[in-house]
């Protein structure tokens, strides 16, 4: 939109780089051209503005496939008005002289003849496809049909407005069409996912398998070593028990030995002194016998009071002198 101010009883009006301004009074041209800078009367003046940027047109339309299915195409057209004085003379893009405004909607008109021209090449191509072809295929016959049709329409060329580019982004079915024919591809990828979840949980089982055959080889083989040393062990407990009971034996044997030797000497020893005693009794006994009996009984008295206790005082009568010297006067026999 032209920026418009007011100069005392006069208006000016400022362009921009990218829009075509036409002045006319009475019919005639007064100022026309880019990026003008000008006075007029408002009263008098009659104004009209034209864009020559590109400019976007975004298309999103139904069409129907040979299956009768419904389908959505979303499309961008960029376009330019390359003879912006023809197309100001076709298309009314005058502007109110006091706020700069367009009186009417010209880019709105341009955007319909677009759009229409568009649609008809599109859904002309879509009507003979399939739905999975329509869906997967049709993008580029569509771009290149349009492109085409645009081209080709002098209508465009007269009002001078050029197309720059076409761009088809996507052809899409309804939602729930479309979530039925993504189904298989996902079903594709979903069992493929699993496959490889199922190759992987496969692939640590037989990890931990191994491990665990490693781990029962490890215990299988550390339980022999175990056996082979609780044998090991109790053989050489066995050989200990052999050796300690030989010790044993040999030392109970040899104190068996001693005890019996000893004995053997304690009774030759006992013998020996039983034929001395009984040799010195035998010849005390020879001896005695040749000793008269007073003579005896003189030594049994001296014996016997060898071995009395103590006496503090003796009485000797006359009767026991006289009947010991009647004795030891008498016969000896």
């Amino acid at each position: 939109m032209a920026d418009i101010t007011r100069r005392l009883f006069l208006r000016q009006l400022r362009g921009t780089p990218t829009t075509y301004v036409s002045h006319r009074v009475r019919g005639r041209i007064r100022h026309e051209g880019v990026g003008l800078t000008f006075r007029f009367r408002a009263i008098t003046a009659v104004l009209s503005e034209v864009p020559v940027d590109d400019r976007e047109l975004p298309l999103l339309f139904h069409a129907r496939t040979s299956d009768f299915q419904d389908v959505t195409v979303q499309a961008t057209i960029t376009y330019r008005i390359t003879v912006p004085a023809t197309a100001a003379t076709r298309i009314d893009f005058s502007i109110d002289p006091l706020t700069g405004a367009w009186r009417r909607t010209p880019l709105d008109q341009i955007a319909g003849s677009l759009a229409e021209l568009a649609q008809q090449p599109a859904l002309d191509l879509l009507a003979g496809l399939p739905l999975t072809q329509a869906v997967t295929e049709a993008v580029g016959p569509i771009r290149e049909r349009i492109a085409a049709a645009l081209s080709a329409d002098g209508r465009l060329a007269e009002v001078g407005v050029e197309i720059v580019a076409v761009r088809v982004v996507a052809v899409r079915p309804e939602p729930e069409l479309e979530r039925a024919l993504q189904t298989p591809a996902r079903e594709a990828v979903q069992g493929t996912a699993d496959r490889a979840t199922y190759e992987r949980r496969a692939n640590a089982v037989e990890r931990e398998r191994a491990i665990a055959e490693n781990e029962l080889q490890n215990k299988i083989e550390l339980a022999k070593r175990e056996e082979l040393l609780v044998i090991q062990e109790g053989a050489n407990a066995r050989r200990k028990a052999t050796e300690r009971a030989a010790a044993d034996r040999i030392r109970i044997e040899s104190e068996a030995e001693r005890e019996r030797t000893l004995a053997a000497a304690h009774a030759d020893a006992k013998r020996l002194d039983g034929a001395a005693f009984a040799e010195a009794e035998r010849a005390a006994l020879e001896a005695a016998a040749a000793v008269p009996v007073a003579t005896l009984h003189a030594l049994a008295a001296r014996e016997l009071a060898g071995r009395l206790p103590a006496i503090g005082q003796l009485t000797v009568t006359p009767d026991l002198i006289s009947g010991l010297l009647a004795k030891l006067g008498g016969d000896p026999r």
